[in-house]
């Protein structure tokens, strides 16, 4: 197995990646268009244009939104296809060392590769399929929305990124704080497995299950906690946005300084960065514990092919 996680990936198949990739930037290229419609059948509705050319434009969303949904689910089935076949290349790979080295295999050993073939191979293998499509996807759906955002009226764009600062400090450190736990559980899950098929295991064997399992659940309840923690402040943070576009843009109207489509924008705009900076986070988090899982199978493999 290649010593990091992204040799991995790439042995995968790099044409691939790059396809995905290709998908990825017409989605986000695609995806700026209907905020722009929106706006103008706002401006439209509100300044008196005529009901065709209103119904036009109306037309034009829908053909955009199926383009985009169209697209999206190309990718999705793509990036799964990709992510089975890397599992099935982990899960195969261990079960080939397993017979090549069957008769000095030990209780630990397979143990271990029981884990890795029923657990441990699938979100490892998994990930493969967004490794790289999903920064840049979501990536580009940020940077595309934000532009848009600051061409239509700076000062409220500004306002709007000041909701993903709090955030991108935060999310490293706990991330970091999961990762130490993760590592936790699956070594926990593997003595666990390591027990279940030792047949020779001692008259403690039961209580020994059984602290494993209590480890378990608690190292799992400190995850959640962790986990939803962030979550709730990614959420507060993104309501102290909706906040921040109400009271500024409401400001604006009442001045006259913009109109009220350029509002509705910016709520839509927000709407719609929400979901592509949730995803990169969670692809943040996928990448962090994924190399932790990786490194464990990789240095399981080598430990068990030079017994």
């Amino acid at each position: 197995m290649p010593r990091k996680l992204l040799g991995f990936i790439f042995m995968m198949g790099r044409g691939h990646q790059g396809v995905l990739v290709l998908l990825s930037v017409v989605l986000f290229a695609v995806g700026i268009l209907p905020l722009e419609v929106q706006r103008r059948i706002i401006n439209g509705a509100t300044q008196g244009s005529s009901f065709n050319a209103i119904l036009a434009l109306v037309f034009g969303y829908l053909a955009l939104v199926m383009t985009e949904g169209g697209v999206k689910l190309v990718l999705n089935i793509y990036r799964g296809w990709i992510g089975e076949v890397a599992i099935r290349w982990l899960r195969t790979a261990v079960l080939d060392v397993r017979e090549r080295h069957l008769e000095e295999l030990t209780t630990l050993a397979e143990g271990v590769e029981m884990s890795i073939v029923l657990a441990e191979a699938e979100p490892v293998g998994g990930f493969v399929g967004t490794s790289i499509s999903e920064p840049i996807l979501q990536a580009g759906v940020l940077l595309a929305v934000g532009s848009y955002m600051m061409y239509l009226q700076p000062f409220l764009a500004l306002a709007v990124a000041a909701v993903f600062v709090p955030q991108a400090l935060l999310v490293p450190i706990l991330q970091s704080l999961i990762n130490q736990r993760v590592k936790t559980k699956i070594t926990v899950m593997r003595h666990l497995s390591e027990e279940m098929v030792d047949h020779t295991s001692s008259p403690k064997a039961p209580q020994h299950q059984a602290a494993r399992v209590q480890r378990l659940f608690l190292t799992n309840m400190s995850i959640y906690k962790l986990k939803y923690s962030l979550n709730f402040l990614m959420n507060l943070m993104f309501q102290f946005g909706y906040a921040g576009i109400f009271a500024l843009g409401g400001y604006y109207v009442a001045t006259g300084k913009t109109e009220i489509g350029t509002v509705v924008a910016f709520i839509a705009g927000l709407n719609k960065v929400s979901g592509p900076w949730d995803a990169l986070v969670d692809w943040y988090r996928d990448l962090r514990v994924t190399q932790v899982k990786y490194e464990l199978i990789r240095d399981a493999s080598a430990t068990n092919s030079t017994e």
